[in-house]
């Protein structure tokens, strides 16, 4: 469900009209994730760790509304969730295919439903492999780049037009003693989202990712 913002009372509303109208600004922050628990959790049970990334990066988005924010019908709003929009790799051709799986609190029910995913459209190729069903407009961009352990990531638009969901980019583990660690950008409108909000999505999502048996 989308929720219109009524401009008049959001205590956002002036940063909002300078970052959007005045100076549109965007940024991205590349830090180090520590996956080590979370690396073990899905390897005891016997899972997949990208559906469980997925899951643990839309949740923490969720939590908040900033994070939400779009334009729909030129009415500035946000949803209630976020679903998660990520590439499916082609071995093959070495191309890419976007795929959405719906957020579900449940992480069982949303792995399920990636693992189903996976066998009923992950051999298709194009843009889309899911092409009767478009991505829904609550779909936000969330990958990996599991071949490099990058030390920025940064996604350029080439498009001049609103858009405030945020986008999320994994790279490859880099092990150190008996630590792992995963490099995790994040690239967010000013409109919307300040240092603040990264910084508790950051400090949730760490939580979470070392206590990730919780939810299985």
């Amino acid at each position: 469900m989308f929720h219109p913002i009524d401009l008049k009372k959001w205590p956002r509303a002036q940063v909002y009209h300078y970052f959007s109208q005045m100076a549109p600004t965007g940024y991205s922050i590349t830090v180090e994730a520590d996956v080590t628990g979370l690396c073990r959790d899905v390897r005891d049970a016997g899972l997949k760790f990208f559906p469980a990334y997925l899951w643990l990066v839309t949740r923490n988005l969720n939590r908040q509304t900033e994070f939400k924010c779009a334009v729909k019908d030129g009415i500035l709003g946000y949803f209630d969730r976020l679903t998660p929009l990520y590439a499916a790799f082609h071995q093959d051709d070495k191309s890419i295919s976007l795929m959405w799986t719906p957020y579900s609190e449940d992480f069982s029910e949303f792995y399920c439903s990636y693992i189903n995913n996976q066998k009923k459209f992950g051999s298709n190729h194009g843009i889309l492999t899911q092409p009767d069903t478009p991505p829904p407009e609550n779909a936000y961009t969330v990958s990996s780049v599991p071949w490099i352990n990058f030390k920025h990531f940064s996604v350029h638009s080439y498009e001049n037009k609103a858009y405030y969901f945020p986008s999320v980019e994994a790279g490859k583990f880099e092990k150190r003693g008996e630590k792992i660690f995963m490099p995790l950008s994040l690239t967010c409108h000013h409109a919307v989202t300040d240092g603040w909000h990264i910084s508790v999505f950051l400090e949730d999502l760490q939580r979470d990712m070392n206590n990730f048996k919780e939810f299985i």
